[in-house]
């Protein structure tokens, strides 16, 4: 299960993790490992950015790198997050087929919060979730936010990083436990940042 942080939502049980889980979820067992900050994660985004740009044409209407990994400085889990934007998430058929060529396999399906999907895509380094939101979407708004946040703000990159520190020490059965553990310390963050 790919983790999304979500500050205005409850935490998700273990039958809402299933429900979501394409194919269905398998328990992970164990600790978070986060590694120091790796000046390849960008340019990985970058790569797969402009592979998606050209296979998707018109239809991505907005790529970013977001979540740990597009933060400078920042030790995070070894996974690329992108979140992508397109007209109609719902619409699988104008998005999950051309991505699915590029080597991105669709894991997530959550037609209740904003139609987001996850597509997630496996290397022997590298590991990506693709985030996918319809246009104007808040969260997109708010993942962008605590990013930029992040990136200008030595101390709020310090408090969540010894958060995450503190929460990977752990045993979690889903990695969205931990994500969801995260919660207060990122709607502390965003509030700090302006946006309620």
């Amino acid at each position: 299960m790919t983790e999304q942080v979500r500050p205005d939502r409850a935490p998700m049980d273990e039958e809402e993790i299933q429900r979501v889980q394409v194919g269905g979820a398998h328990p992970q067992g164990g600790d978070v490992v986060l590694c120091a900050y790796d000046a390849r994660w960008p340019v990985r985004y970058a790569t797969w950015a402009r592979e998606l740009r050209a296979a998707l044409g018109g239809t991505a209407r907005r790529l970013e790198h977001v979540g740990s990994t597009s933060v400078p400085g920042l030790d995070a889990k070894p996974v690329v997050d992108m979140l992508l934007e397109v007209p109609d998430p719902a619409d699988e058929d104008a998005y999950v087929p051309a991505a699915t060529a590029l080597g991105f396999r669709l894991s997530i399906r959550e037609p209740d919060w904003y139609e987001h999907r996850v597509l997630k895509r496996f290397e022997p380094e590298h590991t990506a979730n693709l985030h996918v939101f319809p246009e104007s979407c808040p969260e997109t708004e708010r993942m962008v936010r605590f990013r930029d946040r992040l990136r200008a703000d030595d101390a709020d990159r310090e408090l969540y990083a010894r958060t995450k520190y503190e929460l990977a020490a752990r045993e979690w059965t889903y990695l969205q436990q931990y994500a969801d553990a995260k919660s207060a310390v990122v709607d502390e963050i965003l509030h700090r940042a302006g946006h309620r």
